[in-house]
């Protein structure tokens, strides 16, 4: 192949470089989703929360980010109508990852939480439709994508009310709201640690080899779960726990949801990273397979040894660098939160992962989160939300999907005019 001769080297070096700027994107964007609920509510502070989630998501997208990846996400296109032309899946797939990685940073900019998901797969629709005809993309998938903005928001929505409704019947709204925060926390741990567990098993560590039936997931997330409901139990008894929740009954108990709900972050941080880190990995392992093999196209590939700590190594800096923006639209922009609140968000979250992952719906963690937090504010009525900033957030949503697609167009011909 003339092509992958003359310029292979050259093509593997950009659509690295594409695939860190991808990377970079995702943790400008999509990783302070994670965080930002814990920032708002004032759990931590943004340096904080900068460190704990660099650790979970370089664990999750390092040891957990797969052995081996789809070529194409979500079966958007077929990649062996490219085997006759594998140069112009090469340059479509570099035009894919400089396409999402550019939308990503303008909407980490703007301070928009959007699917680096969804991101991508705009960009692959473009580039196919100027390649092989918009007739060959699977529009069904795409279906899918559109409506998981009104479904999985919803979902999570509901989770979330019900969830922030129930703190405040069993615990706040009481007379004794320390007592019963001692009384009800124990078993708010067991369900958080019962959801994490299997989020983290199904979500975190599918790719590390640990092969888990339904039911062994399940008794597994049981046994941990019972366990830290003792755990809470003597804790929340404990000389230590007086000492950390002094200053008032109401500010004690948020204490204790700010443990709740920094073990959930810290949890979806290392899910995100060990799944979202295949949007930035996926393309450019296609291009590298490609051309390592002359220019056989396979559907799936096995990864090159240095491109997953690429990826984890960009959402790092990505979330370092940017990820500020985010934080503050997700933890304030939309709604006040509280620890309390926040802790409802982000389990709510997770709950929805799990629904999601059981049920096969098409997600996003960040139309997810977005759609908890805007279930926490309306249980508060509908003057605790900023319309303006949610009116902003969906519409930035629907542009995800032909703005990925319109820059890929772009990148693709001036790759094409550079290389062929």
């Amino acid at each position: 192949m003339d092509f992958i001769a003359q310029y292979g080297t050259t093509v593997v070096i950009i659509t690295a470089i594409a695939g860190f700027l991808m990377a970079f994107g995702i943790g400008a964007n999509d990783v302070s989703n994670a965080m930002g609920t814990s920032v708002g509510s004032g759990t931590i502070t943004i340096k904080q929360a900068i460190l704990i989630a660099m650790i979970f998501e370089f664990a999750g997208a390092y040891l957990a980010g797969g052995e081996v990846t789809e070529t194409i996400k979500s079966g958007i296109i077929d990649p062996t109508l490219f085997a006759a032309v594998p140069e112009v899946l090469i340059l479509g797939m570099m035009a894919a990852l400089f396409s999402a990685g550019a939308w990503l940073l303008i909407a980490s900019y703007m301070g928009w939480p959007v699917s680096t998901t969804h991101s991508i797969i705009g960009a692959i629709i473009g580039f196919a439709c100027v390649t092989v005809g918009p007739h060959t993309i699977n529009w069904d998938s795409v279906k899918g994508i559109v409506g998981s903005w009104f479904i999985t928001p919803i979902i999570s929505g509901i989770v979330a009310y019900t969830i922030f409704i129930s703190t405040q019947r069993l615990i706040f709204d009481t007379e004794n709201p320390m007592d019963n925060a001692k009384k009800y926390g124990p078993f708010y741990m067991g369900l958080t640690s019962f959801i994490l567990s299997i989020v983290t098993m199904t979500k975190g560590l599918k790719h590390v080899g640990l092969h888990l039936t339904g039911l062994q997931t399940f008794l597994i997330s049981l046994a941990i779960s019972a366990v830290s409901i003792v755990f809470c139990y003597f804790y929340f008894r404990s000389e230590s726990f007086k000492n950390r929740v002094q200053g008032g009954a109401f500010g004690g108990v948020e204490k204790v949801f700010s443990i709740l709900m920094l073990l959930t972050a810290c949890s979806m941080a290392f899910a995100h990273g060990s799944n979202d880190v295949a949007n930035a990995i996926g393309p450019l392992s296609a291009v590298v397979s490609i051309v390592d093999h002359g220019g056989i196209i396979s559907s799936k590939t096995a990864l090159a040894w240095w491109i997953l700590p690429l990826g984890a190594v960009g959402i790092v800096i990505g979330l370092a660098a940017m990820g500020y923006k985010v934080m503050g639209t997700i933890g304030g922009g939309i709604t006040d939160l509280t620890p309390s609140r926040g802790f409802s968000a982000e389990f709510a979250c997770a709950i929805t992962v799990v629904i999601a992952s059981g049920t096969g719906l098409p997600i996003s963690t960040t139309q997810t989160l977005v759609g908890a937090v805007l279930g926490v504010g309306f249980a508060r009525g509908i003057a605790a939300l900023n319309l303006n900033v949610i009116r902003n957030i969906f519409a930035s949503w629907v542009v995800t999907l032909p703005a990925g697609a319109f820059f890929a167009i772009i990148f693709y011909y001036i790759l094409n005019a550079v290389f062929l």
